[in-house]
């Protein structure tokens, strides 16, 4: 079979053609990984390391040792406190009202564990913060009661202290 001459009398075969093809494929595809690649891993810090990363998007890290879902306060929120317990808190995870129900209850269910939250760190009153919109921000660690043996003690506290079953008088 004769390859086809284009115009300018340069011959094709269809196996140059179909490299060339691919050959291209390969160009964008490679673009579009660096483009649209798989997204960046965050800078992962301490709560207390977050003042010093104000505007910026990272992973913080700590433990829940105080919570409170402010349920008359105008938007409903959920404050949970990383490492240093309200009013001396150093890191805030903030959960509007609006996005609540998505989070289960935030205020019981993360309290004493270590967690990681993801998102722009903001400061409001002088205390860094991430606003979370979605579960998929806020996630549980694995404990290590080996490396902070505090934890036990304040584990053992909030489970006993929240499974003694209360009297009908409340007593």
């Amino acid at each position: 079979m004769q390859p086809r001459r284009l115009s300018s009398g340069v011959g094709l075969s269809q196996s140059a053609l179909l490299k060339a093809a691919l050959v291209c494929a390969l160009v964008t595809f490679a673009l579009l990984l660096l483009a649209f690649g798989p997204a960046p891993q965050h800078q992962k810090l301490s709560a207390s390391e977050a003042k010093d990363h104000i505007g910026e998007t990272a992973t913080v890290c700590g433990d829940v040792v105080s919570t409170r879902y402010a349920a008359s306060t105008k938007g409903q929120p959920t404050f949970l406190n990383l490492d240093k317990p309200y009013p001396n808190q150093i890191f805030t995870v903030l959960i509007w009202g609006s996005n609540r129900s998505k989070f289960g209850t935030p205020e019981i269910d993360y309290k004493a564990k270590h967690v990681c939250v993801t998102g722009k760190i903001t400061e409001y009153r002088g205390t860094p913060e991430i606003v979370t919109n979605d579960p998929r921000q806020l996630k549980v660690e694995q404990e290590d009661y080996t490396r902070y043996p505090s934890r036990i003690k304040l584990y053992f506290y909030y489970s006993i202290s929240h499974r003694i079953p209360k009297s009908p008088s409340g007593l």
